[in-house]
């Protein structure tokens, strides 16, 4: 039963979501009474797909759960985490690789806001291997990624890929 009240942040790039993007948040929400999906705008990172297409495909893939909401973040996330009035940061694990990096991020978030806890959840077995770069790479060269990504997601994907997928 999630506990009443308590907000979820989950945060991240979702350039695009897949599915095990939308099995985390749909495991989220049996912790958490709402999960907040904030969009990272890293321009860095030369998404894909802009802002208003990722958050598209979200709504898409999540369906009508009134619980989610899609948000963007720009600054500091704990900064964020409180304005919107959360306590949890939400993260998934794919394999032993990511654990560094998420452990250096959630110690690190604790030192700017120990208020806020972060919460790992794995990926299921299904979408251990699966990463949004990974399904880039793999629409662009033709593979079907249809398996891994919500149906939005794939078409939106042949789009960009001029139906090369």
């Amino acid at each position: 039963m999630p506990h009443r009240r308590s907000i979820a942040v989950y945060p991240g790039t979702f350039d695009p979501i897949t599915n095990g993007h939308v099995d985390i948040v749909r495991r989220a929400l049996k912790l958490f009474e709402r999960v907040v999906v904030a969009l990272a705008d890293n321009p860095r990172k030369r998404p894909l797909f802009s802002l208003k297409e990722r958050k598209r495909m979200i709504h898409q893939a999540l369906g009508n759960e009134a619980r989610v909401e899609v948000d963007s973040l720009d600054g500091l996330l704990v900064d964020y985490v409180r304005r919107r009035g959360a306590r949890f940061v939400i993260r998934g694990l794919r394999a032993v690789a990511d654990f560094e990096y998420e452990f250096q991020f959630a110690h690190m978030n604790r030192q700017l806001a120990p208020e806020v806890e972060t919460i790992f959840l794995m990926t299921n077995e299904d979408n251990f291997f699966v990463s949004s770069s990974l399904v880039r790479e793999v629409a662009e060269m033709g593979g079907d990624i249809g398996r891994v990504v919500p149906p939005g997601v794939y078409s939106a994907l042949k789009k960009k890929f001029k139906k090369r997928i």
